[in-house]
């Protein structure tokens, strides 16, 4: 009697599986509504006590610049602030092409969920870095490359909000926000090497240098602080959204319902 030899499974198939599995997952909303809600707290906290010590040692511990005197001490707002608008649109349109492809209605909500916080983190960069323009510069604002790269990501976050609440089909509102954000994308380079490609204003990286940062080690330390201070704030935000829409959007499927009456 002949037998039938099953070949071996690729040794890397579980990993793959184990992947896409997680992928999967974070389509269900039932499953990512648990998870933004065990995570989020803890998010928040982490990123309070961050904020307390990286606030505590730019504002105090830190020395004051040879040149600038006390005014720099804004970077540990602006600079945070600056990144995390870029991060923020770049997160935002991953999550909308996902949604836009694999038709992912947690991936559009989470688009949704953090394209205010991207506006919000843009409108902060522009204003710290007007403020500290002032008295660096000698004027709020010049139409530098930077500035203006930046001005427009804050248009692209406001667009694409103004956009997915243009249309009544969510459908409809999540595709045409979608092309919006990821045709938005080329405006993060524009915003990274501005300093590089053109004469401008604005200094160039002290931090993210092939040759080490050139920023004090008493002014690095909160600063690099104050990073993760931020990027905490923006996950357990972008969760306690995610949580809200998810409920709003799943209100009378069964798993709502079994939450609701407990």
């Amino acid at each position: 009697m002949n037998q039938v030899i099953t070949p071996p499974a690729p040794k890397n198939s579980a990993s793959k599986g184990r992947k896409w599995r997680w992928f999967h997952r974070f389509g269900s909303p039932a499953w990512v509504y648990r998870f933004a809600s065990n995570w989020a707290p803890r998010f928040g906290v982490v990123a309070g006590v961050l904020f307390l010590i990286g606030l505590y040692q730019g504002l105090v511990v830190a020395p004051p610049d040879y040149q600038m005197g006390d005014s720099y001490r804004i970077i540990f707002v602006h600079v945070p602030s600056a990144w995390l608008s870029m991060f923020s649109y770049f997160v935002m349109a991953v999550a909308a092409a996902i949604g836009l492809v694999w038709r992912m209605k947690v991936a559009n909500i989470t688009a949704r969920s953090i394209a205010p916080l991207g506006a919000l983190f843009t409108f902060c960069a522009l204003v710290t870095g007007s403020l500290w323009g002032k008295p660096t510069w000698g004027t709020y604002w010049v139409w530098d490359a930077r500035l203006t790269s930046e001005l427009i990501l804050l248009f692209l976050f406001i667009g694409f909000i103004a956009l997915h609440d243009a249309f009544e089909d969510r459908r409809t509102a999540a595709r045409a926000s979608a092309i919006l954000a990821i045709v938005g994308v080329v405006n993060l380079p524009i915003i990274h090497f501005s300093v590089e490609w053109w004469n401008t204003l604005h200094q160039g990286s002290t931090v993210t240098r092939l040759d080490g940062p050139t920023i004090d080690s008493r002014m690095l330390s909160p600063l690099l602080i104050m990073f993760l201070a931020f990027n905490f704030y923006f996950a357990a935000a972008v969760l306690n959204r995610l949580r809200v829409s998810l409920l709003d959007l799943e209100r009378k499927t069964n798993w709502v319902k079994e939450l609701v009456h407990g």
